[in-house]
């Protein structure tokens, strides 16, 4: 029999994932592809461009899909060449017969929309590494922090640590 290497656990093991709050989400592309989009420079003072590849469109499309399936918000995000960020915000939940939704849930969701889309678009293979990368955000601060972080993620492309050239 095979053996295959055990997964390290990334999941905090006794947190509930269906908590009303905010998340930061980074899901990479398989094999790091530079597939989503592309860092263009800007003007010499100003940030750079991001510009959607059909992929990437596909991508961006998705988020307003998961919405309609959650009650979630995404409050900010954003789709570099080989990986995404996004903050999602799970809300409260409500008596109704819905399941509240978790947190895998939403980004399996997010993952499935975004995969099936690009196959039909033409994408040979899987658009998606396995897992992702999850922060429970905790305060303000780090609200803020991580806002900012995705904001300028594009500026800091050549010194990210997903670069490709």
């Amino acid at each position: 029999m095979i053996e295959h290497p055990k997964r390290k656990q990334i999941r905090l093991s006794e947190y509930d994932y269906s908590t009303s709050g905010a998340y930061f989400v980074t899901i990479c592309t398989e094999g790091r592809r530079c597939i989503l989009s592309s860092v263009r420079r800007g003007d010499p003072g100003g940030r750079p461009a991001v510009e959607y590849t059909q992929y990437g469109e596909i991508a961006e499309s998705c988020f307003a899909a998961v919405k309609e399936l959650y009650d979630i918000s995404f409050d900010t995000y954003v789709i570099m060449p080989n990986h995404i960020h996004f903050i999602c915000s799970l809300g409260v939940p409500r008596a109704t017969t819905r399941v509240a939704p978790t947190l895998g849930r939403v980004v399996g969701a997010y993952k499935s929309l975004a995969a099936n889309g690009c196959r039909k678009a033409g994408l040979q293979g899987k658009l998606w590494q396995r897992s992702y990368y999850e922060h429970i955000i905790r305060n303000e601060k780090d609200y803020r922090e991580i806002r900012e972080y995705i904001e300028n993620n594009p500026a800091q492309w050549a010194e990210d640590r997903y670069y490709v050239d």
